[in-house]
């Protein structure tokens, strides 16, 4: 794949997650997609992304995850984005639900594999989010 279908792919990618229509995931990851959600916390198949991930997201009454940038270089895309989130409705990330909101930078790495995303790296900082969630 070209660097701009590889952009592509992880737009579509991010797009799914941000209309809440987690089961477009499964077309546009690999067989063996792995997610690392910190540096050495893998979590193998796109049921365990969305099962790590949606946990987060629902614990808001509602969330934006604009894709900032992305650059692109072999089979690698950089992605940065902003997750805004209102209104903690559950306990996430240590934090008991007191209705604050977060906002915090993430940056992943995606590999692509017979045109599919193979791996995603995220690395965003917990302490960061834990503080704006403090009661």
């Amino acid at each position: 794949m070209s660097l701009d279908e590889n952009k592509k792919l992880v737009q579509q990618f991010y797009d799914a997650i941000n209309r809440e229509k987690f089961e477009e995931l499964d077309a546009l990851c690999h067989k063996d997609f792995v997610f690392y959600s910190q540096v050495d916390t893998p979590k193998p198949g796109v049921a365990g992304f969305v099962n790590s991930e949606k946990s987060a997201f629902d614990a808001f009454k509602s969330f934006r995850f604009p894709l900032e940038l992305m650059v692109a270089e072999g089979d690698r895309v950089a992605a940065y984005l902003i997750f805004e989130a209102k209104d903690q409705t559950l306990p996430t990330m240590g934090a008991e639900p007191h209705g604050k909101s977060c906002r915090i930078s993430v940056f992943c790495l995606l590999t692509i594999k017979d045109g599919k995303i193979f791996e995603k790296r995220a690395h965003f900082d917990v302490a960061d989010i834990r503080r704006q969630l403090a009661a």
